[in-house]
């Protein structure tokens, strides 16, 4: 079996950067524009700030001190972009498993590529992603399991491609951190690191019974074959999430609520952004309790409604835990959402309306405040929106406030425009859609940013 993980390059962010010709080689976030915003994707120039996903729009913006521009979403721009790029993958293959929208394995048996030929196969590939998505960038890797390729095309980024014979297989997977195996968490991490295990060839050598003693029958079984190399999982074709959960398990049993409810609204957070990258939005959440004991309770509560909102999944969970009594002592504790739908609006990149509607991508500050015109995405001038002038011609939400909408008047193809600033209630100014990746829609907004947007 020869498994093809194939990964975008800070998906969002690319896309943004692709779209927003002045942003292209500086520094993007996606999410995180509101005051309990969660960075949904941070670009590689914005990383280099310390910016990560899942971490807090507030603590993004400290370590971006004004450096770094802060997007709204763009929901439709990145799902259309994702349908081409998991298409591409249905002509080399039927059997495709989307993990997100951009991120996929891919069972190269159906394709019929030698192993020979995988080095040329995956440069096409590539290059015809990049021509697909204009412009796009991904990484690959290729392995004889969907461990190997997952960890080869993250030994590729960005913008590469590792392809591994079987017999390389143990030698690039032994001097990897035992955090680098899925499911390995921090709290796991520190678990091992404690007994003394950092990589994964040292893992491959320890007790097997002192790890399923250590981090129970099911976890300790699973990372010992994994440090083998083993991995008997398939690629499930249309295979779509039930659920997306994260959790803790403490060294030490924790009895301090206040504590523990610091820990739920964090992992509320990642599994948020978790969500958002799936494009999905849930209807009901979970809390699961383990005592000191290993007595083991979940409960789980309705939303009301699909939602990727992180205040109200945090909520729900928190209002899940103040029912049940921690005095006994929490060994583990964790939180998840399940009853996914896609047609609820993205919240997770709004709460505009308290935020600084300011992108600045040249690292400029707005001269005014927000105001009125800062809004959720979809129904307002949100950071980083598609909108079109009569005179004008296309471009995107820089800042909003006090009346006032300033736009940079440019689009994918174009050269960077010059910024403007106009009236909120200016006739000539609207909200539009991104640009197609097909047909006539691009060249067209280029004739009319070139003439009118000089």
């Amino acid at each position: 079996m020869t498994i093809l993980h194939l990964d975008l390059d800070a998906f969002f962010a690319s896309v943004e950067q692709r779209d927003k010709p002045s942003l292209r080689g500086r520094p993007v976030v996606v999410g995180g524009t509101g005051p309990r915003g969660v960075v949904a994707t941070a670009s590689y120039e914005a990383r280099m700030f310390g910016i990560r996903s899942a971490m807090s729009g507030a603590e993004a913006r400290r370590r971006a001190r004004g450096r770094v521009a802060f997007l709204g979403g763009r929901f439709q721009a990145y799902r259309e972009s994702s349908q081409v790029v998991m298409g591409l993958l249905r002509e080399v293959s039927p059997l495709v498993e989307p993990l997100s929208l951009d991120e996929a394995y891919v069972d190269l048996t159906p394709a019929g590529w030698a192993f020979d030929e995988l080095s040329d196969r995956v440069a096409w590939l590539r290059a015809e992603l990049r021509r697909r998505t204009q412009g796009l960038t991904s990484s690959v890797g290729v392995g004889s399991s969907k461990l190997v390729a997952k960890l080869a095309s993250e030994a590729a980024k960005p913008d590469g491609a590792r392809i591994l014979a079987p017999k390389e297989e143990r030698d690039f997977l032994g001097p990897l951190p035992v955090r680098a195996i899925p499911g390995v968490g921090p709290a796991t991490e520190q678990r091992l690191l404690a007994l003394g295990l950092h990589t994964i060839d040292e893992l491959r050598h320890a007790d097997e019974a002192e790890l399923v003693r250590e981090l129970g029958a099911s976890s300790g079984a699973s990372l010992a074959r994994f440090a083998r190399g083993e991995d008997r999982r398939r690629v499930e074709a249309g295979g779509e999430a039930k659920s997306i959960s994260t959790e803790d398990t403490f060294q030490t049993d924790l009895t301090n609520r206040a504590q523990l409810q610091h820990i739920l609204r964090r992992d509320a957070a990642n599994v948020v952004a978790r969500l958002v990258r799936k494009g999905l939005f849930a209807r009901t959440v979970t809390l699961k309790v383990r005592y000191a004991d290993f007595e083991t309770l979940t409960r789980a509560s309705s939303l009301g409604g699909a939602t990727d909102d992180e205040a109200t999944i945090a909520a729900a969970a928190l209002a899940l835990l103040d029912d049940l009594d921690v005095s006994p002592g929490v060994r583990l504790l964790g939180v998840g959402v399940s009853g996914f739908a896609s047609a609820a609006q993205d919240r997770l990149f709004g709460d505009e309306a308290a935020a600084v509607s300011s992108a600045a991508p040249d690292g400029e500050e707005a001269d005014f405040a927000p105001e009125d015109s800062a809004t959720v995405r979809g129904h307002g001038y949100f950071p980083g929106a598609d909108v079109e002038h009569d005179e004008h011609g296309r471009g995107w939400v820089w800042g909003s406030g006090k009346g006032l909408v300033t736009v940079r008047f440019e689009c994918r193809g174009s050269a960077p425009g010059p910024v403007r600033t106009l009236p909120l209630d200016d006739p000539g100014l609207r909200l539009t859609r991104p640009l197609p990746l097909e047909g006539d829609g691009v060249a067209d907004a280029m004739d009319r940013v070139g003439s009118n947007g000089s």
